[in-house]
């Protein structure tokens, strides 16, 4: 439990002051401090920075508050420190911040208090916060969504393949009401779903495309599409063993399109929406998809595989394809798709790729407030040439490792038709070490920028 209500909240529990201190601030609370006060804090060493924090005694030497550095620079993650730092207790925000980075913050805490305990369990006694009653509802939202994603990334294949994966869109369907249609095995080539079924033949876990929707079905229709490769051997072209040490979370796209799909049903926003996740493990068999093979896509593209391990956009290309049959306001996928987008912007910040200038502005600012950033990248078209084939209509793998990132954004865009805004998001879905608010493992990386988006959107 990370945080706790007002309503909740017990009359004999103490509830203990956090208080924010920036290093301009320091001298003016010494001045009004008791005089004990202030030389304990003056001999504890405490110089108000970020992530730093010092208890203050009341009278008697019982504890009264906590005082903690901030940056004026950031906020989401002003409390992680305090999170996994401050014993186990009862603790209220005390400042006068405005209700934006209230929230902000208090969401840090319950993103700092995070653990995955699914084998290992976790029987330490941890501090709660407690929430306001005005942001109360929302936060616990967002952190609830935002660790969705970080479980289903962080379970392992064993425990998240096709299936599991599909008995996850299961559970949050039933929590909203939502329908469901999930179309496996050799039944995706009779309902024509050819790309998909061929990624996912080798493996003894049927590849399926798993399909949610909800709302009312004369609104604007949102489509979310979300990469659910739940594991990436590489195929024929396998990995090596320390290429495959994270390819559990192959599946992030679709942990990040279930979560968002969650937050914009739970927030009731007013869309038809439609989730669609194409979910396979990438493995091999004897009949496992080839090099050199020239495959059949929805759309009636053909694809000549240059390399297996080119295997997320082969199957969105029919899961976007489809999503274009609906007329949809607006696609939006999430892809754990390319190395090349981490060697052009880090772990931290997901390219995002539009087809509507427009749209991209609008995520790309939304995530800047709330301290979620994508960047935008172009659809550079000349590119497109690094996709072509001599014996079918594209290749599933350029001919260059340069503009990686961008040219499997340019073999998704074929798939999508051009009246249609879309956007594509190259998410890394994790986080190579622990930070505070940022526990190493399975993340959400575009997720709270994109949900912002779409509440000014639809809202």
């Amino acid at each position: 439990m990370s945080y706790i209500s007002i309503k909740d909240l017990d009359d004999a529990t103490k509830v203990i002051p956090l208080r924010p201190v920036g290093k301009g601030d320091l001298a003016d609370w010494k001045k009004e401090a008791a005089p004990a006060q202030r030389q304990w804090v003056e001999d504890s060493g405490f110089e108000a920075g970020p992530g730093k924090f010092c208890a203050v005694p009341g009278e008697g030497g019982s504890l009264e508050s906590w005082l903690f550095g901030v940056d004026e620079k950031q906020c989401l993650y002003r409390l992680g420190a305090l999170a996994g730092g401050l014993p186990q207790g009862v603790y209220r925000l005390e400042c006068d911040w405005p209700r934006e980075k209230r929230q902000q913050a208090s969401l840090g805490w319950g993103l700092a208090s995070y653990r995955f305990d699914r084998y290992k369990a976790d029987k330490k006694l941890r501090p709660v916060l407690l929430l306001e009653e005005d942001i109360d509802a929302q936060v616990r939202s967002l952190c609830d969504a935002q660790n969705l994603v970080r479980d289903l990334v962080n379970t392992p294949t064993e425990h998240m393949g096709p299936s599991q994966l599909a008995d996850a869109v299961t559970r949050e369907a039933d929590r909203f009401g939502a329908g469901t249609e999930f179309i496996t095995g050799d039944e995706l080539l009779t309902r024509n779903f050819p790309a998909i079924h061929a990624v996912g033949r080798a493996s003894d876990s049927e590849p399926r495309l798993l399909e949610l929707t909800w709302g009312d079905e004369s609104a604007p229709v949102l489509t979310l599409v979300g990469k659910g490769v739940c594991f990436d051997t590489g195929g024929l072209d396998l990995k090596s063993a320390a290429g495959m040490q994270l390819m559990k979370k192959d599946m992030g796209g679709a942990a990040h399109a279930l979560a968002l799909a969650n937050l914009v049903m739970e927030q009731e926003l007013p869309v038809r929406l439609v989730l669609l996740i194409p979910a396979v493990e990438n493995s091999v068999s004897g009949n496992a998809y080839r090099p050199g093979d020239v495959i059949p896509t929805r759309k009636g593209l053909s694809v000549e595989i240059g390399n297996t391990d080119a295997e997320g956009r082969v199957v969105l290309s029919d899961a976007l394809a489809y999503a274009c049959e609906q007329l949809p306001d607006l696609v939006i996928d999430y892809a754990t798709l390319t190395g090349a987008a981490r060697i052009a912007l880090g772990a931290d910040l997901p390219p995002l790729f539009s087809n509507d200038e427009e749209v991209a502005r609008g995520i790309q600012a939304a995530g800047n407030e709330v301290e979620d950033p994508l960047w935008t990248m172009p659809l550079h078209q000349p590119y497109r040439k690094q996709i072509e084939s001599p014996i079918a209509d594209l290749n599933n793998s350029s001919k260059t490792s340069f503009g990686g990132c961008i040219t499997a954004a340019l073999f998704l865009e074929h798939f999508v038709e051009p009246e249609i805004s879309w956007v594509h998001i190259d998410t890394f879905a994790w986080n190579q070490g622990n930070r505070p608010g940022r526990p190493q493992g399975g993340e959400a990386l575009g997720l709270r920028a994109v949900f912002r988006y779409l509440q000014q959107r639809y809202g």
